[in-house]
């Protein structure tokens, strides 16, 4: 027998089998994951907590976060790009988030080259979308495959000098982040997410929906 791609939440509805494994994460599946982002920050912040998940669960950063967003100045990457060794040293102290001191770095380092990006695209969110990844229809979604897009953002990102972003990091922003829907196609929440990713303008386009692109 199958094991079922689905799993019931507590309204009973069907969906992702991973949002059952802690109770936290049926709400992030239900209001975050997959829905499409275009907000700088948010899609900053998430890089950066991919980052800090490298080698970890997703609970532990996902009960952190608000941790984070206080000790990194709610990821604005114009303020970080500013911090130094003093910052380091104090947030190595912060016992509320992960005291990884590459991780920490990264995070300061990625700050710069985001400037950068955002300088040269006009947004972060505009280079980001560059790499929408659709699924094919024969596809199984939350496979362990990681399709050319991530493996692409990743390469391109290295070369601009981003930290902590192998392709299985960055896949996991882009499913996160809606640049791919990558819910179950039985999943209650899936058509919410086609629906988001319709109506979605992406960034420096100049098409308004996914759908006159399809």
């Amino acid at each position: 027998m199958s094991v079922p791609t689905t799993i019931l939440g507590t309204d009973g509805l069907p969906r992702c089998r991973w949002c059952a494994i802690v109770p936290e994460f049926e709400v992030y599946h239900d209001c975050e994951w997959g829905f499409p982002v275009a907000d700088d920050v948010r899609l900053f912040e998430k890089l950066c907590l991919e980052g800090f998940q490298s080698g970890l669960s997703w609970r532990t950063i996902l009960t952190k976060r608000e941790n984070f967003r206080r000790a990194f100045r709610n990821f604005d990457f114009h303020q970080l790009a500013q911090f130094g060794e003093t910052q380091v040293s104090q947030l190595l102290l912060d016992e509320g988030i992960v005291r990884h001191r590459g991780k920490i770095e990264a995070v300061i380092n990625n700050a710069k080259c985001a400037v950068r990006l955002h300088a040269e695209y006009g947004s972060l969110a505009a280079y980001f979308w560059q790499y929408e990844a659709r699924r094919a229809a024969t596809a199984l979604p939350q496979t362990i495959s990681i399709p050319p897009q991530a493996t692409g953002l990743s390469k391109d990102l290295k070369k601009r000098g981003w930290k902590f972003i192998g392709p299985t990091t960055v896949y996991a922003f882009m499913q996160a982040m809606g640049l791919v829907n990558d819910h179950v196609a039985a999943c209650v929440i899936a058509k919410r997410v086609d629906q988001a990713r319709e109506a979605f303008t992406v960034p420096g386009r100049t098409l308004q929906s996914f759908g006159r692109r399809a």
